[in-house]
């Protein structure tokens, strides 16, 4: 069986509890990263069932929410309650720069990757410019 006997913890488990309801949801830890012409964003979901992901785009606004429950049955005792459960949250602000038509997303090892295309309107392109039809010396330009 296990002990405890540090105070302190059980005040942290308490706020832990208390913040990761739907009123007040826990927040996720993030890496978001770009790597060539996409955007990444990984969050940790440790222990998260993929079916109680849910992952929104409004306008330009990403939300991702999901759950995390604690076993239940009628022979579970809970000896130590640590982890983080309840429902977390977090929202991105994306740039219009970003394709949210075309966001793909993954679950693999506790981690929600998004992987969000960079839009053609972002990337960079070359413009001609011509010289005017009366041959005055222009030169076209590639910019």
């Amino acid at each position: 069986m296990l002990m405890r006997t540090d105070p302190f913890r059980e005040i942290d488990r308490l706020a832990e509890q208390f913040f990761g309801t739907t009123a007040r949801p826990a927040v996720m830890h993030l890496d978001a990263y770009r790597d060539g012409d996409f955007f990444y964003a990984a969050f940790d979901l440790p222990g998260v069932d993929p079916d109680s992901i849910d992952c929104t785009v409004e306008r330009n606004v990403l939300t991702v929410r999901a759950e995390r429950r604690r076993p239940t049955g009628e022979n579970v005792e809970l000896v130590a309650a640590e982890r983080p459960m309840g429902t977390f949250t977090r929202q991105l602000f994306l740039s219009d720069t970003l394709d949210t038509d075309k966001l793909e997303a993954g679950y693999e090892h506790g981690v929600l990757t998004l992987r969000i295309p960079i839009a053609d309107r972002a990337k960079p392109r070359r413009i001609a410019v011509t010289a005017a039809a009366n041959g005055n010396g222009r030169k076209e330009i590639s910019a």
